[in-house]
């Protein structure tokens, strides 16, 4: 598989280059560097890792217009592990996003394995770190990042006001509602004020070891995220409400739908951030940022993030990043410090390295 995926990928990237006059387009991040881990006992160690700061990927995006001010647009975007050379989405050849869709005035309407509405929220507007290197926000708030079988909208409803919904319908045909997710979003930009309000509910599976029975349950996750720009830099902050099994950085983001196996996380638990990011002259950024879960579940086992780091730009195109972040966890507690393409196994780590968009 691996070697039809290289194939289709360089097929694929020749003719979306040959076409680019057309509206179709490729582009990418190739991210790489080093990552040092700490409070994970015998499983720590130092090593080349990819997709730190931003996954490592490959997209091809398309646009045709058909009239009436209207577009039909497609995405295809396939995750690379640049340590390996490997897919680094389990073997899916585009799963990072593969959708198709019509854009226009009114909006977008999209098909297909998508970003879901409340990560997007968390990441494009409350995280200095942009869901990215140790300083991951995800790691304590929120639970997956996509949905497969989704249909989404979004658009601007007004001067400042944007909106959207989405629906995924479930894989299997069975009496199971595992796999049905649905989410909706609120945005209002004035001036150098963003906020987002969003909201995920998943309906995902639990299995239980030795046994044939499975417990359908329901997570749900709300986010209220605000950024202002200030003469200085920029602040962030946000407020979550993580309810219900699946709804945990614990589980797996990559299956929502099965089983994740690791220690008990938070089935009830309210989240804080706050953060900054702070331009020092043209090039350089420094990036904090503070998170608090609050578990309001018997065994308390709350948890909390600090993390601080930099990037630096040699070009529009490439930067060269740093980051530290540490997490304090309570009561046996299980969250690690991760970055945008791994959970990460101890509750500190280091990341550098490179990133360069294309």
């Amino acid at each position: 598989m691996l070697k039809s995926f290289v194939t289709f990928a360089v097929l694929g990237g020749s003719a979306a280059l040959a076409c680019a006059q057309n509206g179709v387009t490729t582009y990418g991040v190739i991210d790489a560097g080093v990552v040092g881990q700490g409070g994970c006992g015998n499983m720590c160690a130092t090593q080349v890792s990819s997709g730190l700061a931003s996954e490592s990927h490959i997209g091809i995006h398309g646009k045709e217009p058909i009239g009436n001010n209207t577009s039909a647009v497609f995405t295809l975007e396939s995750g690379v592990r640049v340590d390996t050379g490997r897919s680094d989405q389990h073997e899916r050849v585009f799963g990072r996003q593969a959708f198709v869709g019509l854009a226009g005035e009114f909006g977008a309407i999209t098909i297909g394995r998508q970003y879901n509405l409340q990560y997007l929220a968390l990441a494009d507007v409350a995280d200095p770190f942009k869901g990215g290197m140790s300083g991951n926000a995800g790691n304590l708030i929120g639970g997956g990042r996509r949905v497969d079988n989704s249909i989404q909208y979004f658009g601007a409803l007004a001067r400042g006001i944007s909106a959207g919904a989405s629906y995924a319908y479930k894989e299997q045909v069975d009496t199971s509602p595992a796999g049905r997710a649905w989410g909706m979003t609120v945005g209002l930009e004035a001036g150098p004020l963003t906020v987002r309000a969003a909201h995920q509910n998943l309906s995902a599976v639990r299995v239980q070891l030795n046994s044939k029975t499975a417990n359908d349950t329901i997570s749900r996750n709300s986010i209220l995220a605000a950024n202002l720009r200030l003469g200085w830099g920029t602040a962030y902050t946000a407020y979550s409400l993580s309810r219900g099994w699946a709804s945990s950085p614990l589980f797996n983001p990559d299956n929502p739908y099965g089983a994740g196996l690791a220690r008990t996380a938070s089935t009830n638990s309210r989240d804080v951030l706050f953060g900054m990011a702070v331009p020092v002259g043209q090039r350089t950024t420094l990036l904090a940022s503070w998170i608090q879960k609050d578990d309001r579940d018997p065994a308390n086992q709350d948890a909390r993030q600090v993390a601080i780091g930099a990037s630096h730009a040699v070009s529009r195109r490439t930067d060269f990043y740093a980051a530290y972040s540490r997490i304090q966890n309570r009561n046996g507690a299980g969250y690690t410090v991760g970055n945008a393409s791994a959970r990460g196994n101890g509750n500190a780590a280091i990341n550098v390295g490179m990133r360069h968009a294309f």
